[in-house]
């Protein structure tokens, strides 16, 4: 199926490892240009060379904190100054939480909020207008199954994701006279070396069988009983940014495997 991106431009944060760098990977193989913003600036360098050298496209790193004004305003100035605006923009960047509710600080709860939403208010509020000076396009926020169906060690993480979603609610109905469509995605387990590094921390003093222990995880939460993998995800993700998915708008799309208990 011919997504219809060749030429177009994404715009990805957290795109130079995990779920990020799937995503970039899956507009390049469509033959969009990819601008990817990281905090690691050699890792972004890295990823874009090899993402530039596997297919015919330009790749762009821009090393910047997403959770701070000023690094969103960098990775707007880089899509202005790369490629003259972008047509998708895909705000990844996130990362989960270990805390307690009555131990947790204030500037951690700060320094989630900044990352998971204000980073998509700042970007959005510079990005739309480029996105809409180019006819429309998208905007997708990767959220997560914990916005809807909480982890209890998580508190700040399954808050932080929950006021995503409702800020893409409110994005879409905002911008789609602009042309801009924004949707959300909420993934369950999804193969990430972030998974990995801490199955392997986990299951050290039993072994090391951090397989093992990744496989009792989706048995007990997933009813396919495994975890997805980034290329899959990235696949729907980018499916969602196309002009395929022209009807849709304002909507939460769960990709879990039969994670959710719920309708």
């Amino acid at each position: 199926m011919d997504l219809g991106l060749k030429g177009k431009v994404a715009v990805v944060t957290g795109g130079s490892v995990g779920i990020g760098l799937g995503v970039a990977r899956a507009f390049a193989r469509e033959g969009a240009d990819v601008l990817i913003a990281a905090r690691d600036g050699a890792r972004a360098e890295e990823s874009a060379r090899t993402l530039g050298g596997e297919f015919p496209v330009r790749v762009v790193a821009q090393a910047c904190d997403v959770a701070t004004a000023e690094g969103c305003a960098a990775l707007i100035d880089a899509a202005r100054r790369e490629f003259g605006g972008c047509d998708v923009l895909v705000n990844n960047a996130g990362t989960g939480s270990n805390e307690t509710i009555l131990e947790a600080a204030d500037d951690k709860w700060q320094a989630y909020w900044d990352l998971h939403v204000m980073a998509a208010v700042r970007l959005a509020r510079g990005l739309a207008p480029l996105i809409a000076q180019r006819g429309g396009g998208a905007i997708l926020n990767n959220a997560s199954i914990c916005a809807t169906q909480p982890l209890w060690y998580e508190p700040i993480y399954n808050t932080t994701k929950a006021a995503l979603v409702m800020l893409s609610k409110c994005m879409a109905t905002e911008f789609i006279p602009m042309n801009v469509r924004v949707n959300t995605v909420s993934p369950g387990l999804i193969l990430t070396p972030d998974w990995v590094k801490t199955a392997r921390q986990l299951s050290e003093p039993t072994g090391g069988d951090w397989q093992g222990y990744l496989q009792g995880v989706a048995d007990e939460h997933a009813a396919i009983k495994r975890f997805g993998t980034v290329e899959e995800l990235a696949d729907f993700m980018v499916f969602l940014c196309s002009p395929r998915a022209a009807y849709a708008v304002g909507g939460n799309y769960f990709y879990d495997g039969g994670m959710l208990r719920t309708i």
